[in-house]
């Protein structure tokens, strides 16, 4: 009746993708000028800041869906690497309390990686 692996593709998929949503709300009530700054001092066009929309708002919605959560995941991803490399040039140190400074980053990442390799599971829009 029921299968483990499609409710744990479920709960992966909500708790990414509610968890990453948070982010990308506070982004869009805050604004991005963050985002623009650390994109400028890299050298890469402030523009390039907006796809943050991309990644914490529109792919968590469609991962919580399970509409195309590959592919939404796959924006994550990237996102969530943008994340390590601007934020913390994907340095291995760690932080206050002992843990890697860039572990949520990381975290949000391997579990985007797992949505992408398991895909959505029996719950889901377009259950594939």
């Amino acid at each position: 009746m029921f299968n483990s692996s499609d409710i744990a593709k479920f709960i992966l998929r909500i708790s990414l993708g509610v968890l990453i949503l948070f982010h990308g709300i506070f982004k869009m009530i805050h604004g991005i000028d963050a985002i623009k700054k650390m994109l400028s001092v890299h050298g890469v066009p402030e523009f390039f800041a907006y796809g943050v929309y991309f990644g914490e708002l529109i792919a968590p919605i469609f991962i919580i869906l399970g509409l195309y959560a590959r592919y939404a995941a796959g924006v994550l991803a990237v996102n969530m690497l943008m994340a390590m490399f601007l934020a913390y040039s994907f340095s291995f140190s760690l932080g206050k309390y002992g843990g890697l400074a860039m572990e949520s980053p990381l975290l949000f990442f391997i579990m985007a990686l797992l949505v992408i390799l398991l895909g959505s599971g029996k719950y889901a829009v377009n259950n594939k």
